[in-house]
Parts: structure tokens; sequence; C-alpha cells
């Protein structure tokens, strides 16, 4: 399989599983959202916030935003409720998706520019990169999949979105999303 069609079923996957994780979260009340909790970002918001302002830093660079640059981190504006976070978040998880669509056959193996500050610009394969994204959304996505245990919500199942043979366990995020399988999943990979 190409790497790029594997990323794409990957950036598809993360979609899912933020997907699943919000509509599970939906249920804390307000506080419970932002109560502090044991992690590296002490909140359940706190937490899904970092992932959403990570993903739009590195969402940007793909697609080249001028804006991306060292101030990025500053100009983020968390989100205070659930709703809003999921909203940005399901509007994050589309754009990398978009960034796909628009991508050429070699888009993988392009190099990507990261401002890092004092002037210096990290540089990586747009592959590198989105390992990384998909790696660290994963991780800490885990950390408030822990959380969510010290709540009055169960922890979903987060792991069902890359197998193309297990189509009947995220049904119901597939159609959230407006997606269908053969779209996701085609054939011919």
């Amino acid at each position: 399989m190409e790497a790029l069609k594997l990323l794409r079923i990957q950036a598809h996957a993360h979609a899912l599983a933020n997907t699943r994780l919000h509509a599970a979260m939906a249920a804390l009340a307000p506080a419970e959202f932002d109560a502090p909790r044991t992690g590296f970002f002490p909140s359940l918001q706190a937490t899904l916030n970092h992932v959403l302002e990570v993903d739009g830093y590195y969402i940007g660079v793909l697609h080249r935003d001028a804006d991306i640059d060292s101030g990025w981190w500053d100009r983020f504006v968390p989100a205070t409720t659930l709703a809003e976070l999921a909203a940005r978040q399901r509007a994050s998880d589309l754009r990398l998706l978009a960034w796909f669509e628009g991508a050429g056959p070699d888009a993988a193996r392009q190099p990507v520019f990261m401002p890092r500050g004092g002037g210096r610009v990290q540089q990586d394969l747009a592959a590198h990169l989105l390992q990384h994204l998909f790696m660290h959304q994963t991780h800490h996505r885990g950390q408030a999949h822990a959380m969510l245990s010290g709540t009055s919500v169960a922890p979903p199942q987060l792991d069902e979105f890359l197998m193309p043979s297990e189509a009947h366990l995220r049904t119901t995020e597939m159609a959230a999303l407006g997606w269908h399988e053969p779209d996701v999943y085609p054939p011919s990979i």
C-alpha cells in the first residue's frame, strides 16, 4: 500500500476516534470537563485543547498557511466548552482530510517547513509530520481516555478505525460524519 493512502486512512481513523470520544464525553457535566485531573495537562479541557492547538499548527504547516509562525502558540484561544471543542476539532480533522484530497501522488515525500522560534525553521517530509501528528493525537487522546475513568462517563473504545474488516464497529461514527466505507477504505487499496 502506498504511504499516502495509508496516512489518509489514519487521518480518517483519528477523526472517527475524536468523534467517538467527544460523543461519549457529551454526557459529562461542564464541571467534569474542566475539573482537575491527573495528566500532563491537568484536565480533560486542557488536554483536548492541547490536541486541537497542535493539530492547528501542523495542519497549517501542511497547508502552508501564511500565519503559521512561532507566534501561533500565543494566538491560540482554547475552547471553553466541550461542544465548542468538539466542533473545532471536527473542523480541524476535516481540514486535514482536505489536505489529502488535494495532495498529489508525491505529497508524502514533499518537504514541510515548521517555524520553531528564534528564526529556526525545522524541515521534514510531510509523511514524517503526519506520523508525528497521529502519534501526538493518539498519545493525548489516550490520556483523556484514562481521565474519563474518574468521571461519570465510561471511556469508549477508540482503536477500531484502521481495519477495513471492522466496519461494523464504526457504523455510528461513519454515519455521523456522512462517510461511506468504500470512500475511506477503497477496495483497490
